[in-house]
């Protein structure tokens, strides 16, 4: 149930705590009210629900004194009623008497309580007896025989007032401080969870990703947690990768330094020999060594270049319209170029009118890459196919070779491969590599216009 409860939204979990915090209250408020007098004998060891009515000693007394008056016989028999004035004076200041005839129930005489006289007393009366329905007035009715008949007596008392309506106020103000309590209780730890949710961005911010962020339900504030724990864990791994990325580009960078400066050595001894010219009949043989070591110094060289075409970030490709015809002339060009190497290719690129909105440069350097890894590691005994396919939305161009026994099976860091990848993408393309035993092929795909 709790559980459910924590898994509400923030809104749904205020309504159902403010709807709890209301019955809560209610139900306190009640249970004062009906254990009123209890409540306050147990604070201030006071019976505050007996009043002089209640005295018994009081109403012998009255009912002694009534014996030596006379009751008025109308409310118009003046000297009778004053004459009842000691009588009427025994009664406190909050209590109020009235004498009506027993037989015909009219008004004979009477004394209002002299405390309603005060305006204050008046107001908070007044007001007391309103929220209250009147529980604050104590009525007493009953006969009283007088020297020459019976009357009616009705006494109000107001003392209990003095201790009810404090009591309600006071009631009632505790009962809202506990609901606001509970409101703000639930606002406080939502608060904290935002601090804590604060400090963790701030966290983050100061450059510490280790940190995981603590989980807080599934509410939205939960929801906001676990996104920035998320985000926490991406940035963390994106960061490792990127420092594992430059220290591998240290290294092969390091390496390839080391592995240029060998041949470059080697070149600059027969460079120094043949323009010494200490070995004459040795010419020839140096020359072949010269470019052996050239074409080494071309290959590492291709290869930084190839790397930083991968690792390049900011690199934006330069749209313009281009026909179909341009990806079969380049396809042409490389098939002339590998012939000339030895290798056997085989297009199949029928006649199309596509047009592409691509990057000239970009697309030259996507087939001299594919080109390139079939003059290193293909087999010249094998043809080498290539082919193309108009759709409807995609220009297909596939190229298939079979590798030289010595390199397959062998996997390199596949340079060449990753920075074709890196420019399908940025053309909003796809390469797929499929390999098969000793058959390679790589499919690029275009979008059409």
């Amino acid at each position: 149930m709790i559980k459910k409860i924590k898994g509400l939204k923030i809104s749904s979990q205020f309504a159902l705590l403010i709807l709890c915090a209301v019955i809560i209250c209610f139900v306190l408020f009640q249970e004062l009210w009906l254990h009123r007098w209890s409540v306050g004998k147990l604070l201030t060891n006071t019976d505050f629900s007996h009043t002089q009515l209640d005295n018994l000693e009081f109403m012998d007394e009255f009912y002694e004194a009534a014996l030596d008056y006379d009751l008025p016989k109308s409310e118009d028999d003046t000297e009778t009623a004053l004459a009842l004035e000691p009588l009427l004076e025994m009664a406190d200041e909050y209590t109020s008497v009235y004498i009506y005839g027993r037989d015909d129930g009219l008004y004979r005489a009477g004394r209002f309580a002299p405390i309603m006289d005060d305006k204050d007393f008046r107001i908070f009366f007044d007001w007391g007896y309103r929220l209250t329905n009147g529980d604050g007035e104590d009525l007493r009715v009953f006969p009283l025989r007088f020297r020459n008949d019976t009357g009616m007596v009705m006494m109000y008392n107001y003392q209990r007032s003095l201790f009810l309506y404090p009591f309600m106020a006071g009631s009632l103000f505790l009962s809202i401080l506990v609901f606001f309590g509970i409101v703000l209780f639930f606002l406080s730890r939502k608060m904290r969870s935002v601090l804590v949710l604060e400090k963790e961005i701030l966290t983050m911010a100061s450059g510490d990703l280790t940190h995981p962020v603590p989980n807080f339900g599934e509410d939205e504030i939960g929801i906001l947690a676990r996104e920035l724990d998320g985000l926490r864990n991406s940035l963390n791994e994106t960061i490792l990768k990127e420092q594992e990325s430059r220290l591998a580009n240290q290294d092969l960078i390091t390496a390839l330094s080391h592995d240029l400066r060998t041949p470059l050595t080697i070149l600059t001894g027969y460079l120094e020999v043949l323009r010494l010219k200490r070995s004459p009949d040795m010419q020839d043989e140096y020359v072949e060594r010269c470019l052996k070591k050239a074409e080494d110094l071309k290959e590492l060289t291709d290869k930084m270049f190839e790397y930083a075409l991968v690792l390049e970030e900011n690199e934006t490709p330069e749209l313009n319209w281009i026909s179909t015809d341009f990806i079969r002339q380049c396809l042409t060009e490389n098939c002339d170029f590998i012939k000339l190497a030895g290798f056997l290719p085989e297009m199949d690129f029928p006649e199309m009118s596509g047009v592409l909105e691509s990057d000239i440069t970009m697309l030259k350097r996507i087939f001299n890459n594919l080109f390139s890894n079939i003059l290193k590691y293909g087999d010249k005994k094998q043809p080498v196919v290539i082919t193309g396919e108009s759709g409807r939305q995609y220009l297909t161009v596939s190229v298939t070779n079979t590798a030289k026994a010595e390199h397959a099976g062998v996997s390199g860091n596949n340079i060449g491969l990753k920075s074709v990848q890196k420019m399908m993408r940025l053309l909003g393309g796809t390469m797929e590599v499929e390999k098969e035993t000793e058959q390679f092929t790589v499919t690029v795909r275009l979008p059409l216009k």
